[in-house]
């Protein structure tokens, strides 16, 4: 279904809120400019943010093979039901035409040659990661999760889904993991700290690293220029980068382990 595409990886979370959009998307970009050719597919039917996260509301136009070109910005290509659906338009389908979007979008997108495929998941185990892994051969997955217990307790069950349908978890992303104060640099750690170390330790998968919970973050995603391309020296940005590296290094370490 992705002849042109060397890994394909879920970046995913089984509990909603945790950021993994904006991980996406930043991590896309850090990969894109370690000098990979990089894809990022809105996977999330229902909330896509793709189109507010990287500005841009551009069509896909139809190549002359009858497959949607992806939308090309900043280096990347993308593809979104927001850039089809319509700004404001709901998707009001059932559990199935879910599957059948997210296949249509893997098979129908002329992607071309691409280092790496990232597929921003909706969260939760239910159709669309079941479908994805099911249809496509993940290179991995990469789990975003935030410090608190109740989203930990979730991660765990978003592994188990993976392994069941053996994929590999690459790593685990803590978000919001700490506020750093722009006033006196005090760190404070509001949903409290170490649990996404913690349960990576106690499931055997790579800790791939903390991210601030920072408004910088915010404002450049609403803006539509992500803190990995808007300020990639900053703190975050190299956060970003750092963790980009490490995916890079696992998805090859996975590679020659097969």
């Amino acid at each position: 279904m992705l002849p042109g595409v060397r890994n394909a990886i879920a970046v995913t979370s089984a509990k909603g809120g945790v950021g993994k959009s904006t991980v996406a998307v930043n991590l896309a970009l850090s990969l894109a400019a370690r000098g990979a050719q990089v894809g990022l597919l809105d996977a999330d039917i229902y909330g896509p943010s793709l189109p507010l996260l990287l500005g841009t509301r551009q069509e896909p136009t139809l190549a002359p093979s009858g497959k949607l070109r992806p939308v090309a910005k900043e280096g990347l290509a993308l593809m979104s039901i927001g850039f089809v659906a319509g700004e404001q338009a709901p998707v009001i389908w059932r559990g199935p035409l879910l599957g059948q979007a997210v296949q249509q979008f893997l098979s129908q997108v002329e992607w071309g040659e691409l280092d790496y495929l990232l597929l921003d998941l909706p969260p939760g185990t239910g159709d669309i990661p079941l479908t994805l892994s099911q249809s496509v051969e993940l290179s991995g997955a990469v789990v975003v999760t935030t410090p608190q217990e109740v989203a930990l307790q979730d991660v765990e069950r978003g592994i188990a889904m993976f392994r069941k349908v053996e994929v590999e978890t690459l790593g685990l992303i803590e978000n919001m993991s700490y506020y750093l104060c722009p006033h006196c640099q005090a760190r404070h750690e509001i949903f409290g700290h170490g649990g996404g170390r913690q349960a990576a330790q106690a499931l055997g998968i790579e800790f791939f690293g903390e991210l601030p919970l920072e408004a910088a973050i915010r404002a450049a995603g609403d803006q539509g220029r992500p803190i990995a391309l808007a300020a990639p020296d900053s703190g975050a940005g190299r956060a970003f980068a750092q963790i980009a590296a490490m995916l890079e290094a696992a998805v090859e370490r996975l590679a020659a382990s097969l």
